[in-house]
Parts: structure tokens; C-alpha cells; sequence
């Protein structure tokens, strides 16, 4: 393996202990929730504080997005993601020592945060730094990380105590922050603060001596050209050429985050209680980890090779499918009545749906959205546009998790899950008709992708006015030859 290829690997390899501690926290709930019911823990916390704890996140998503912008064109990518470790260590440190409820949603808040700054930078980062054709792997390599996070905290998570439990988490973002501290910085960074020989000095690190010259021209050549155009929101959402990327990054993040996948992990403990199934709750989450932990292996070989388009669709279509067998379970066990007896034999239906839900979203478009997002946008406005995606995906965050809780009030398990497969089924449909095709592609011909797309709807649409004033010419001849 050539140094610099192995660079590479090894710096998405210290950015995946950032995602790693991003999947302990978001998984956290999961072991905890039944904790809380079962009151084993020195927090007193209701159904609905539950629920409020949990969307309490998606603001301190939006918070941290919104400063990561400020702070990655300031200070670079890097200081980014060392930043982000200091929200996520202290809302573990309030975690360890919580006593009341509103404790714990100050923890969220800053666990939200952290992720924020970290699901922002990382991804834009890995895209400005891989080779085209190891890029997909090294980012999904980030989201398998990310699922190793999960597996740890809810495979070990039932069987700690609770303040046992955050201890072991209060490490995790000391050891990513010692990881990244010798990652190196971004060279579309450095070009853009006009910094040439410290770009140049990273590619060699990245790319060899070989490859860095034809590299550098090749950068300093995209970043003259998008740097002429002003990277702020008002361009992002006015400006033609952005359109199309701006309509599927949004598109694909809204309906990720609608289908309920973190939801259903998080309240996973509390939806095999109610299933009554006849299985030990720790050997339900412990199978479920591991079934996530191992798929997400899986998802790093499949996104270079079979494409990101068709896994969208399929994932999906899968999805709802899956979540709507769960859902019709309990809508014979909460609406029709049927006896709790008569369905026991039947339990294992939802545990099966709900892990093939997580299967087939961790192979898709869970692992797979963050990749195309980053690919999409051009250098001048990316910073802009994955900061406003995780505004967009904060607020849906939010809604979704307080709609859960009062969508299950109102009509049940059934209620919630059908919600959940109508989205992902609207989701298919916008992957299938809207969504292209990105593997394999530079940047620079993906967007020139979207080019060649705005220049035929400009000449169409010069075409059209060309054959309006021409019709308005001969009507005006017409009219002088009868006078």
C-alpha cells in the first residue's frame, strides 16, 4: 500500500473514534430508558420528561452545525473536530452526576452539540481529502464506527449499573481527541486562505510527491473557480446552479431522519416490553447491536461497488415494509385486542421486523446519505450547506421525537410505525426519480453533472424565449403589412 493511501485510512480511522463516541451517545438511551422505568437509577424521570430528554438533542444539533460553519472556515477542520470532544465530555460529566431530569436535558443538549460539530465536519472533510475511488469506504468506515459505538454501550449497557455505564463513556472523548490531534488539515482549507505550501506539503503526506503537483494545480484550479462566487445561505438557496443538489440533500436527509430509525433504536427496550415477547430484554438489545455492528461491515464493501442509487431505493423500500409488519403486530395487540396469550407465539414477529429495519437502514440510506450530501455541493458553498442540512435535520429530529411519544399516546404502536413506512416509501420514490448516481465520480464531474444539466435548462429556456420573440416579430410584421 502506497504512504500516502495509508495516510488516508489512518486519518479516517482517528476521525471514526469521534463517530464512535457519536454512537455511544446516541445509542445510550436504549439500555437506559428501561433503567429508568425500572427505577434503578437516581434520576426520577416521567414518560414524557423521556421524550423531552431525548428531542432535547436536535437543538444542540442545530446550535452545534450552526457554529462548526464559523469555526471550520476559521480555524479549519481539524481544530473542528477537536473542539467537538469538550460538549460531549461535559454533558457526560452531568450525566455521571444527575439527580433530577433537567440535568439530563442539558446533557442531550450538549451530546446534541458535539454530534452537530462532528456529523458536519467529518464527512466534508474525508470528501475534500480521499482518493475518488476509496472515498465512499472511508466514509461509511466512519458510520461502522459509529455502530461499534452502538454495540458497546447496548451490548455492555444492560448489565452496568447506571453510573457505571456513563464512567466508561466519560473516556471516549478523551481518546478521540488524542486520535485527531495528528490528523492533518484539509488542502482545500489551506487554498482558500491562500496558504499554497502548506497545501501542497499535505498532499505529499496524502497523495505522494508523484501526485501532489498534478493534484495542487488541480485544486487551486476548483477552488479559483468556486471561490468566485460567495459561499452564504442567500447564495446556497438562490443560486441556479445549486438547485438540484440543494432539493436531493435535503430530500434525502428529511426522510432519513422521518423514518424513525434513531427513535426505534432509542425506545427499542421499551418496544420489546410492550410486545411481550418471550425473550430477556439484554439478549434482545445484545442481538440487535451486533446485527447492526456487523451489517455496517458490510455497508463499507457495498457502497463502492454496487452503487449509492440503487441501495437508497431498495433500503427504503425495505424499510417500510419491515416497519409496517411491526406495525401491523401492534395493531391486532393494542387496537383489535386480541389476547396477549394468543399472540405470544407471535412475538417474535416485531423483534425480526425491527432488527431487518435496522439491517437494511444501516446498509442503506443511513450509511450511504452523509456520502452523497458531501458529494453534491461545490467547495464555496459546502461548509454552508451541511450546516443547513443539520438545521433541516435538527428541527425534523426534534419533531419526530416528540411525535413519536404523542403519536403512540394517541393510536398506539400500530399509529407510530405506519407514520414511519408511509416516509420511507415516499423516500424510494424521491431516490428513484430524483436522486443520481455519484460512485466513482470526482467531484469536480459530479459537478459538472449538475452543469451540463443547468445549461440544457437554460437553453431550453432560451430557446423558448427566442421562439416567442420571434412570434411577437412576425405578428408585428403581420399587423404592418395589413395597414
Amino acid at each position: 500500500m502506497e504512504r500516502g493511501r495509508f495516510i488516508q485510512y489512518m486519518t479516517a480511522f482517528a476521525l471514526s473514534l469521534s463517530t464512535a463516541t457519536l454512537g455511544v451517545s446516541s445509542a445510550w438511551p436504549t439500555p437506559v430508558i428501561p433503567k429508568f422505568h425500572r427505577n434503578e437509577t437516581n434520576v426520577q424521570i416521567t414518560d414524557n420528561e423521556i421524550a423531552t430528554m431525548l428531542a432535547m438533542s436536535a437543538p444542540g444539533f442545530v446550535a452545534g452545525s450552526l457554529l462548526t460553519r464559523f469555526v471550520a472556515d476559521s480555524f479549519g477542520t481539524q481544530t473542528t473536530v477537536l473542539a467537538s470532544a469538550l460538549p460531549i465530555a461535559t454533558g457526560t460529566l452531568i450525566a455521571v452526576l444527575a439527580t433530577q431530569a433537567w440535568l439530563l436535558f442539558i446533557m442531550k443538549f450538549l451530546w446534541g452539540f458535539g454530534t452537530g460539530m462532528v456529523s458536519t465536519v467529518v464527512t466534508m472533510y474525508l470528501a475534500e481529502i480521499a482518493d475518488k475511488d476509496i472515498r465512499g469506504t472511508l466514509a461509511v468506515g466512519t458510520r461502522f464506527m459509529f455502530n461499534l459505538g452502538s454495540l458497546l454501550v447496548i451490548s455492555i449497557g444492560p448489565f452496568l449499573p447506571y453510573s457505571t455505564l456513563n464512567y466508561c463513556i466519560l473516556g471516549l472523548p478523551v481518546i478521540f481527541f488524542a486520535a485527531c490531534l495528528w490528523i492533518p488539515e484539509s488542502p482545500y482549507y489551506y487554498l482558500k486562505k491562500g496558504k499554497v505550501e502548506q497545501a501542497r506539503r499535505v498532499l505529499i503526506r496524502l497523495k505522494g510527491k508523484e501526485k501532489a503537483e498534478i493534484e495542487l494545480e488541480s485544486l487551486k484550479a476548483d477552488v479559483n473557480k468556486e471561490m468566485r462566487h460567495s459561499g452564504t445561505v442567500c447564495e446556497l438557496f438562490t443560486g441556479r446552479q445549486y438547485r438540484r443538489p440543494l432539493v436531493i440533500a435535503l430530500g434525502l436527509k428529511v426522510t432519513q431522519i422521518m423514518t424513525g430509525t434513531l427513535t426505534i433504536q432509542q425506545y427499542l427496550g421499551r418496544i420489546m416490553q410492550d410486545a411481550n415477547i418471550n425473550m430477556k430484554l439484554s439478549t434482545i438489545l445484545v442481538i440487535f447491536g451486533i446485527v447492526k455492528f456487523v451489517v455496517g461491515i458490510m455497508s463499507s464493501i457495498l457502497v463502492d461497488r454496487v452503487g449509492r442509487r440503487p441501495l437508497l431505493i431498495y433500503s427504503y423500500f425495505s424499510f417500510g415494509l419491515c416497519v409496517a409488519t411491526a406495525g401491523l403486530y401492534f395493531f391486532l395487540l393494542d387496537v383489535v385486542a386480541l389476547s396477549p396469550s394468543l399472540l405470544r407465539p407471535y412475538g417474535i414477529v416485531p423483534f425480526v421486523a425491527i432488527i431487518l429495519c435496522s439491517v437494511v437502514s444501516t446498509l442503506g440510506f443511513n450509511s450511504i446519505i452523509s456520502i452523497i450530501s458531501a458529494e453534491v455541493f461545490p467547495l464555496n458553498v459546502k461548509p454552508v450547506a451541511m450546516t443547513t442540512l443539520n438545521v433541516f435535520g435538527g428541527f425534523a429530529g426534534f419533531s419526530v421525537t416528540k411525535t413519536y411519544q404523542a403519536v403512540k399516546n394517541i393510536s398506539g404502536l400500530c399509529g407510530a410505525f405506519w407514520m414511519f413506512s408511509v416516509i420511507a416509501f415516499s423516500g424510494a420514490m424521491f431516490s428513484y426519480f430524483v436522486v443520481p448516481e455519484t460512485r466513482g465520480k470526482s467531484l469536480r464531474e459530479i459537478q459538472d453533472m449538475f452543469q451540463i444539466n443547468d445549461n440544457i435548462e437554460i437553453k431550453i429556456e432560451e430557446t423558448l424565449l427566442s421562439k416567442q420573440n420571434g412570434d411577437i416579430e412576425l405578428n408585428v410584421l403581420n399587423k404592418e403589412s395589413s395597414l
